[in-house]
């Protein structure tokens, strides 16, 4: 009766490890887990990117496997609303340089100003002497300073 129980919590432990060791994905043996394969209804795989985050679909050619990147809607639609924002410009521009007024609720581009970042402007060589020169005479007077209070201690003593 307690081989039989002991039999059962073995299988048992046996079969959960089993489920667990399956259910986890495995780690390639140089422990670089950059790409990551999901299946495709297609018969092909999905490869994410793990470092660059770009998905690209898989499939078995007769040269051997091919990897396409997947594009990017997001990005594809900014770069869309880019050009059509330059476009729309443009227009404008182009309507007003001949005098015509623009469609009803339609503003003209307001130019925006370019930041001017302005870099530190390095001294020059005589600017650098004058400088030095003026920390030489602080250095001086307060080596000075502190001899003459030298003095007056050892004078007290």
């Amino acid at each position: 009766m307690i081989r039989a129980h002991l039999l059962a919590t073995v299988i048992a432990s046996s079969a959960i490890a089993a489920t667990v060791a399956n259910a986890q994905p495995a780690a390639p043996e140089g422990g670089d887990a950059r790409f990551t394969f999901n299946r495709a209804d297609d018969g092909g795989y999905l490869r994410l990117d793990g470092r660059t985050g770009q998905v690209s679909m898989c499939n078995r050619r007769s040269s051997g496997w091919q990897c396409q990147l997947v594009p990017d809607e997001r990005s594809a639609l900014e770069a869309e609303i880019a050009r059509l924002q330059g476009d729309n410009a443009a227009l404008k521009k182009e309507l007003l340089s001949r005098n015509l007024p623009l469609p009803n609720g339609m503003r003209p581009e307001q130019a925006t100003p370019k930041s001017h970042v302005q870099r530190p402007q390095l001294p020059d060589d005589a600017e650098l002497n004058r400088i030095m020169g003026v920390l030489e005479k602080v250095w001086r007077r307060l080596v000075e300073m502190i001899a003459s209070v030298q003095r007056d201690l050892q004078k007290r003593i």
